[in-house]
């Protein structure tokens, strides 16, 4: 998205890389345009022109500007589902418990969000919406994310870590909205703070240490 890092993957060279080049710069200007205007607002010569692009390419790309608004929240959606599957993999081979792949994944959430604040914004709004084409896609992608938070706790429910009181499903949706919901008001209204600051907030929630005296 805002980075021609986060293609989510590398390409073989040649005529692939150059298409993937290309539509993650679509990527870049759709997002850019639609968190600014809106996507009904927002034209495909627009997109086009902010990619530095001929119209057609977005056409070749994409059949319409609703299946690359779709392909964009995949896109997005999928590499935040990466991050989050790298932290507790990475956390795991530490040898950390349950609460430090929680943690891990917390902290890279808040990474991801403060390196793409315009695609966040996008899929947190969109999330609230029933009108659109892609909605269904949405919400694949979405349990994709809540899915690998939920095997997480699941394995901490099975070793004895946590308490098999635990809604799974439901507390693995609340982390992930904790941390969109956190991170979006952090860089919307408190700036000034980092990173590390709003890491460490939210890690002595999890932590449970926000009503002890600890």
């Amino acid at each position: 998205m805002e980075s021609s890092t986060a293609t989510g993957g590398g390409s073989t060279g040649g005529g692939g890389g150059r298409r993937e080049a290309t539509r993650q710069k679509l990527y870049e200007a759709a997002v850019t345009l639609i968190a600014e205007q809106g996507f009904s607002a927002t034209t495909v010569d627009e997109i086009a022109e902010r990619a530095g692009v001929a119209k057609g390419t977005v056409y070749y790309n994409f059949a319409s500007k609703s299946v690359l608004f779709e392909e964009l929240l995949r896109h997005g959606v999928g590499l935040l589902t990466a991050s989050l599957r790298e932290a507790a993999d990475r956390s795991a081979k530490e040898g950390g418990g349950t609460v430090a792949a929680l943690d891990a994944m917390i902290r890279a959430g808040l990474v991801f969000i403060d390196r793409y604040p315009a695609f966040t914004q996008l899929y947190v709004a969109e999330l609230w919406r029933t009108n659109r084409a892609w909605q269904s896609t949405l919400m694949v992608v979405r349990q994709e994310a809540v899915a690998v938070v939920e095997g997480v706790l699941r394995k901490g429910v099975e070793s004895g870590e946590l308490s098999d009181e635990i809604d799974i499903p439901l507390t693995a949706a609340a982390l992930v909205g904790m941390v969109l919901v956190a991170a979006l008001d952090w860089q919307s209204f408190q700036p000034e703070r980092s990173l590390d600051d709003v890491h460490a907030a939210l890690s002595r929630l999890l932590q449970g240490r926000v009503g002890g005296n600890r």
